[in-house]
């Protein structure tokens, strides 16, 4: 594989993967981020997302993820929205409801508002897939 193709794939890979790493692990995001700017190769970049994606998602982790992902609706979505995202992150934080919750609604709201970007993420594949 030349140079420029494993370059562009391994930007498709952390395109996909870079939500669902960051829910499980903000230091391995970061981490992974840098590998990026330092141009890693394609199987080095694969294996760092594999070992993110075995560490268990912290509150803190999940709920980062959740509002980050949030910041690409705030700006156009209805009020009705941002007093659900705010009602479910309160009960999540006070532990009412579980992750997946968080997760169907980050997958109705990005399906709803045809986030074209969003629906290449794995957090959001994984979840229609697991849920057909």
């Amino acid at each position: 594989m030349s140079a420029i193709n494993e370059r562009h794939e391994v930007e498709l890979l952390w395109k996909a993967y870079k939500y669902e790493v960051m829910w499980h692990s903000q230091k391995s995001y970061d981490h992974i981020r840098e590998m990026m700017k330092a141009h890693d190769a394609y199987n080095e970049v694969k294996e760092a997302i594999c070992y993110a994606l075995s560490i268990e998602p912290s509150q803190g982790s999940i709920i980062n993820t959740f509002c980050h992902i949030w910041g690409y609706f705030k700006k156009f979505c209805r009020d009705s929205d941002i007093a659900l995202f705010k009602k479910l992150k309160a009960q999540y934080e006070q532990g009412r409801i579980d992750d997946d919750t968080l997760i169907f609604f980050l997958y109705c709201m990005t399906m709803f508002y045809d986030i074209t970007y969003l629906k290449a993420s794995t957090l959001i594949q994984n979840y229609a897939i697991a849920n057909t």
